[in-house]
């Protein structure tokens, strides 16, 4: 076979700087625990979990052995009109972790994919139960639900949508919760701004809460820099979506799995929503594979209402694969018996105190924390919005860590097996890094 010349062009990288990556490559050969392996043959701490998604660290004994066997024993099934046991057996466990109440999985292969699932899942409940009219759909400025074209539509970062056309019509958005001059360096969730979620009844009172299908937010919004709910929020959303029989979806492609410390951000916050998009921590971001968790109320209403033998027109050739099903098994089994949902929950302290201690370093103007999740904003460089981010992420890597950057906000989201000692060595570095950068 013949060879191109420049193999570095060969791959267009997502939500990369191709040309900028081309020219200072940062290539990994192995993984293990809390480190990654440069193929320069050095050690760099991963600071993000990937991208948020493995929690249990790299080459987890548990995943590593279950997609061996599994690869041995059934590489593939069909999930449509057949089916294998560990997809049944991978629902129950999944449901066991959810509010009670949401005992119904629809497997699917991203986090992209499970927002388009729970978004047509809505259209087909009000649709199924004589309510056709509620076809319009509620996002969030500043959320992040994936690349798919349902989920860039309720998406409300800029440079996902500009390039993509009118998009799915019928969609508005809520503002978003920053408050950078009340909040400013809050420790845990802001005091101010749970009056935000009525930034809704505006929307109701716009369009009509007949015509309204579903609300979907991150409850923490990972991707757009973690911005975090204030207090009384999310209940606050829960309470008008209850009263304009509006269904509430929760992203969780990045909180559930322990990131927050409890099994997903509805637990922590105490919160439930008809709808919980999962992907990333599912099976330890080894397979790809997510899930959509419905309320019984959902389930129930495509049972009995439909007007054919199947339910729901919806599904991926690789919804509930043999290998991803055996990899989230063995990750929910990692999680459990290694404690880590709980373990996240007692590191949290010494994370905030750490990360909080940047304070004052020059160009900080915010930080942020819960859980194990940080961010630290940085003010941006007189007309180069993102130069001084992109920076500190390169300064980063080459003293040995891996961090996430988006624009100018440094996002911090550890495996869930970090160390108090990792920990210190992890703000050490970046106090280090920051106190130099220009």
């Amino acid at each position: 076979m013949l060879q191109r010349t420049n193999t570095m062009e060969s791959f267009w990288m997502p939500f990369t700087a191709n040309r900028d990556f081309q020219n200072n490559p940062r290539l990994i050969k192995s993984a293990e625990g809390m480190y990654y392996t440069s193929t320069e043959g050095h050690k760099v701490m991963d600071a993000t979990a990937g991208l948020w998604c493995v929690n249990a660290g790299h080459k987890d004994p548990f995943v590593t052995k279950a997609i061996q066997e599994q690869a041995l024993e059934l590489d593939y099934a069909p999930s449509f009109q057949f089916s294998h046991p560990k997809a049944f057996e991978l629902s129950s466990q999944l449901a066991s972790l959810m509010p009670e109440g949401m005992d119904h999985v629809f497997f699917t292969n991203s986090g992209s994919e499970s927002v388009d699932t729970a978004l047509k899942i809505a259209l087909h409940y009000h649709r199924m139960r004589g309510d056709g009219s509620r076809t319009r759909l509620i996002g969030r400025e500043r959320g992040y639900h994936g690349t798919g074209f349902g989920g860039i539509s309720v998406g409300g970062i800029v440079s996902n949508r500009r390039h993509f056309g009118t998009l799915l019509t019928g969609v508005d958005h809520l503002r978003d919760t920053h408050d950078l001059k009340r909040n400013a360096f809050s420790k845990g969730c802001p005091q101010h701004g749970a009056e935000f979620a009525f930034d809704l009844e505006r929307i109701v009172g716009l369009h009509d809460p007949s015509t309204i299908a579903a609300v979907i937010v991150e409850p923490m919004a990972g991707s757009t820099g973690v911005l975090l709910p204030p207090v009384g929020y999310l209940k606050a959303l829960r309470e008008i979506c209850d009263k304009h029989g509006i269904l509430l979806i929760f992203d969780e492609v990045i909180t559930a799995f322990g990131r927050l410390g409890a099994a997903t951000a509805a637990e922590y916050f105490e919160v439930t929503p008809d709808i919980i998009t999962t992907a990333k921590g599912l099976t330890n971001g080894i397979i790809p594979m997510g899930a959509v968790i419905v309320q019984n109320n959902i389930y129930e209403s495509a049972m009995e209402n439909s007007d054919s033998p199947i339910e729901l027109f919806h599904g991926y050739t690789y919804s509930a694969s043999p290998m991803a099903c055996a990899a989230a098994l063995a990750a929910l089994e990692s999680y459990e018996k290694n404690d880590l949902f709980a373990r996240a929950a007692k590191l949290a302290p010494q994370w905030e105190k750490r990360i909080h201690d940047l304070a004052g370093l020059p160009n900080i103007v915010d930080i942020r924390n819960l859980g194990l999740v940080g961010a630290i904003e940085l003010a941006p460089r007189d007309g180069a919005p993102g130069a001084r981010g992109m920076d500190a992420m390169k300064k980063a890597w080459n003293a040995g860590f891996m961090v996430r950057v988006t624009g100018d906000i440094i996002a911090l989201s550890p495996p869930l097996i970090i160390s108090e000692t990792e920990i210190d060595t992890l703000f050490d570095g970046l106090a280090d890094i920051l106190g130099d950068l220009d």
